[in-house]
């Protein structure tokens, strides 16, 4: 059935695709409760809700479960999107607890909170990270032999595996999608964000890690929001979905539109190397074919995303906006 007249808590709901969740959820006629510590979130992604009398900011971390489970009481919620995680894939080379910390052991806590306040749906935003290095691509939701590369896709894997323990043992519903590159409106992070924030800095060169052959799929954060959506109203639950478009892109491709449409005759260097990104999977490419033979219909190829994600920071960036709550920054 569709999601809607239901009480949903967002962990991260004041991230990137959190915030973009939560306009969605309440836009249906959910109530929205975003649980969210802001190590990584920014409130002015979602403070526009503040009026709203079905939205509902609770500032709390996933490790402390006795607030975790006051929020989930509280608010009698139904289902939780679960979407809190560390994003940035390189920190985990330099602190190899944030992803264990912030994603493994979080999950097992949120998951434990649902348990005792009997919240049985979860919805998971997992990663393509999980499948490491395939050597099938693209790569299906069946294939096994999973080693990933990174402490993030590594904390992925096992916060899927407790989900899908928790399940079996508990009686829940448990929905994993696992995603490729997300772009789009509210960024907090990724390589749109990265490459025209230097740009900010520096209009004459701009520096980039790699050789720029880094090849992935990019998909709109409406059109990940929206798979998410459409396979809780099909009922798919207990279910693993692939969630990417069927064309892939380079880093130079994405670089070379930035500058086209910020910097014109912005000089690129690379770094030539592919050390300072060790544990990020230059090559991807994941089977999307499960969630399109449901009748799901990405609105917008990668180039399409990579388009608007450019566009709509541009546009922010010439704004002044709400960093903190309460605290204002000009970005011009």
């Amino acid at each position: 059935m569709p999601l809607s007249n239901k009480s949903v808590l967002i962990t991260g709901g004041a991230g990137f695709i959190g915030s973009n969740a939560v306009d969605k959820l309440l836009d249906s006629g959910n109530k929205v409760i975003v649980y969210d510590n802001l190590s990584g979130g920014r409130y002015d992604l979602i403070a526009k809700h503040d009026t709203n009398p079905n939205f509902k900011f609770v500032r709390g971390d996933l490790l402390d479960i006795e607030t975790l489970k006051g929020a989930l009481k509280s608010e009698e919620v139904d289902t939780v999107f679960h979407m809190a995680a560390n994003p940035e894939v390189n920190l985990g080379r330099s602190n190899t607890r944030v992803d264990l910390e912030q994603g493994t052991i979080a999950t097992h806590n949120l998951l434990e909170a649902m348990r005792i306040c009997d919240v049985n749906d979860i919805l998971f935003t997992s990663s393509s990270a999980v499948y490491g290095l395939a050597d099938v691509k693209p790569t299906p939701e069946t294939y096994g032999n999973l080693k990933p590369i990174s402490m993030y896709g590594a904390s992925k894997l096992a916060s899927e595996g407790l989900i899908t323990s928790f399940s079996y043992l508990f009686d829940m519903n448990h929905y994993i999608f696992r995603f490729a590159n997300v772009v789009g409106r509210n960024p907090t992070h990724g390589i749109v964000k990265l490459m025209i924030d230097k740009l900010r800095d520096n209009r004459d060169e701009l520096y980039v890690l790699g050789t720029g052959i880094q090849n992935k799929s990019y998909v709109d954060v409406d059109d990940i929001v929206d798979s998410m959506l459409f396979v809780y109203d099909k009922g798919r639950h207990n279910d693993t979905f692939n969630i990417s478009t069927d064309d892939r892109v380079t880093v130079d491709y994405i670089v070379r539109r930035i500058v086209d449409k910020a910097a014109k005759g912005c000089k690129i260097r690379y770094s030539g190397s592919h050390e300072e990104l060790k544990g990020d999977i230059a090559d991807t490419h994941i089977f999307n074919e499960k969630i399109k033979s449901l009748g799901f219909k990405f609105r917008y190829t990668s180039r399409e995303a990579i388009d608007r994600a450019i566009d709509s920071y541009l546009n922010t960036t010439r704004i002044t906006r709400e960093i903190e709550y309460g605290k204002q920054v000009n970005l011009s």
